[in-house]
């Protein structure tokens, strides 16, 4: 289905611009985030980028780029269940009707027989204003220079038909068209449209350049002819091939100190001066998202400022943990070394107002339950690979229901003597503190130590697997299902093999959520709107990380979506005049 993307005016009051922009973000990162594995040494050329770098600002606070292939579209509607198709099929007839058929445009007759394969929509922060730069050409609808503007680039295929249509645009339904000149370009441009803007040049026949403001075209220009662009920002070229895709659905970018800036200005949410520093620190997250036969699949990369002194440890010795653990197992979180994540965390979090527990208040609710010191007695000796687990069971007759799932933490010891002692302390603890009873026990042979409550409860289990990996059971009994170890792990199953990418390899994390089991036994809270459908919708997550080179993390995440086996069209611009879109389904 081709998307709903075209040269029309903008409102300056509700910037279209914006609904725009969130509602195909919402398409590609609806899940949130991102990178991907491409041959390092591939040759880059001007298809490994995102359509239109070259034309986009450098300091464009986001970018997306969408098909404009009409299969892939009608490929993506096919995914999902009836609720989560007609609830985009409404958002795209919305999108269509409004960018295109009321302003007289029909995708098919107008558009697509000179547009290229896909279409780039950038949001653009506000200019810094410069005494010595020469003041723009401004009109009634210019905008105000504090707010920020967009800039849509529809790279041309067929010349002479994109020439005539902007030579000829359609008649506006109030004020009229003007031409004006800027470095030589034309520029197309409404006059009288009460609150709306719309500004249009075609660079060297190749480009057509759709903005809502004259100081955005401007900027366009000058980025194209001063190669001051996005392809030219740090980092930019050098990352964005590693996640090129010729069969993508849709790309995105996002400029991160510049993301930090506006959020740093908010009202709602400041952020203080020593966190915007550390986020200065990173430059881009760039994503490509594709569709396949089963699911969707994004890849991504993540960089660093090229002029930031922070480095990355290329530290990739993840992998292993799905194979101690269960087929059974609805969820598995794996890292590569715990003392180093927690470093990173404290970097991005200390002291930012954002992040969802401050480091010192971890530090601090450690100290005064455990009485151990964080970083000193349990982080010191936890520089192995570790995973985070939830495990179902199957409680056994006449004893009680208290726990249906048990939360295993496991982790790869650099150090088991320092590791013991801390145990032990752990251990001293449970027993004086809290009144529990700590029993050694066997459990296949091998010795571990439980914790029950004053109540006789079952509370938690540790031991050891093999000579270096702690583990620590809380919730359920599910000991016996990791000792020993069990014939059938997470690692031999379909759904794992089928969702958790293998590349990047090696890796320094994994994620894998059953989500079709978990939801149907567990309730989840609800943290994003509209939660149930969309995991309605989705089989199993998952996602494998890497660190690329000391400047950058790459990531493939795979989601695994059911189907609606039986699609309809779209309604058409005539049908949808006075009614909402019941039932949806095939492109506009």
């Amino acid at each position: 289905m081709a998307p709903p993307l075209v040269s029309v005016p903008m409102k300056k009051n509700k910037k279209p611009s914006l609904v725009l922009t969130l509602s195909a973000a919402g398409l590609l990162i609806g899940a949130g985030s991102a990178a991907y594995w491409l041959l390092s040494q591939r040759q880059r050329s001007s298809s490994d980028l995102l359509v239109g770098a070259n034309i986009i600002p450098g300091d464009a606070l986001f970018a997306v780029s969408l098909t404009t292939d009409p299969q892939q579209w009608q490929k993506l509607r096919e995914f999902g269940t009836k609720e989560t198709q007609a609830e985009l099929d409404r958002n795209l007839v919305e999108l269509r009707d409004r960018f295109l058929t009321n302003n007289g445009y029909d995708f098919q007759k107008d558009i697509a027989p000179w547009v290229g394969n896909d279409v780039t929509i950038a949001i653009l922060a506000p200019a810094i204003a410069s005494k010595a730069a020469p003041k723009p050409v401004t009109t009634n609808e210019d905008t105000a220079s504090d707010q920020q503007s967009m800039v849509m680039v529809l790279p041309v295929k067929n010349p002479e038909i994109a020439k005539n249509i902007l030579a000829q645009p359609k008649t506006l339904k109030q004020g009229k068209w003007i031409d004006r000149i800027y470095q030589g370009i034309a520029i197309k441009q409404s006059q009288g449209q009460a609150g709306e803007n719309f500004f249009a040049a075609l660079l060297d026949g190749r480009f057509l350049v759709i903005t809502d403001s004259p100081k955005a075209t401007e900027r366009a220009i000058d980025a194209y002819k001063n190669q001051t662009s996005l392809a030219t920002t740090g980092g930019f070229a050098e990352n964005f091939p590693k996640i090129a895709n010729y069969q993508r659905f849709g790309q995105f970018y996002v400029n991160v100190p510049t993301a930090a800036k506006i959020a740093a200005a908010s009202p709602n949410r400041p952020l203080p001066a020593q966190v915007l520093a550390q986020l200065q620190n990173n430059q881009g997250l760039a994503g490509t998202m594709t569709l396949e036969a089963e699911g969707i699949r994004f890849k991504g990369v993540s960089w660093l400022n090229p002029n930031s002194q922070r480095v990355l440890a290329v530290e990739n010795k993840a992998g292993k943990m799905q194979s101690r653990v269960p087929a059974e197992t609805l969820m598995m979180l794996s890292g590569g070394n715990l003392q180093r994540l927690w470093g990173d965390y404290i970097l991005t979090s200390q002291r930012n107002p954002l992040s969802p527990i401050a480091p010192e208040q971890i530090r601090g609710g450690i100290k005064s339950l455990t009485d151990l010191d964080l970083d000193k007695d349990l982080l010191s000796w936890m520089k192995g690979e570790f995973s985070l687990s939830l495990i179902p069971t199957t409680p056994k007759q006449g004893s009680p229901d208290d726990f249906r799932v048990g939360l295993l933490f496991m982790v790869q010891t650099s150090n088991r003597q320092s590791a013991e002692a801390s145990i032990k302390q752990l251990d001293e603890v449970m027993r004086n503190q809290y009144q529990f009873q700590v029993q050694p026990a066997k459990v296949a042979g091998q010795p571990v130590v439980n914790w029950v409550s004053p109540y006789g409860t079952l509370t938690a289990t540790h031991g050891w697997l093999d000579r270096d990996v702690a583990f620590l059971v809380v919730g359920a009994p599910v000991t016996d299902k990791i000792l020993p170890k069990p014939n059938n792990t997470l690692a031999s199953t379909i759904p794992f093999q089928q969702t958790v990418p293998t590349q990047p390899n090696p890796t320094n994390g994994q994620f894998f959520l059953d989500v079709e089991r978990t939801v149907k036994n567990f309730p989840l809270p609800t943290l994003i709107p509209n939660q149930q459908a969309l995991l309605a919708a989705t089989r199993s997550i998952g996602m494998t990380s890497a660190v690329s080179d000391s400047r950058s993390n790459i990531y493939d995440i795979f989601l695994a979506l059911k189907k609606v086996r039986n699609t309809t069209p779209l309604p058409s611009p005539e049908s949808n005049k006075s009614s909402s879109v019941t039932p949806p389904t095939t492109s506009p």
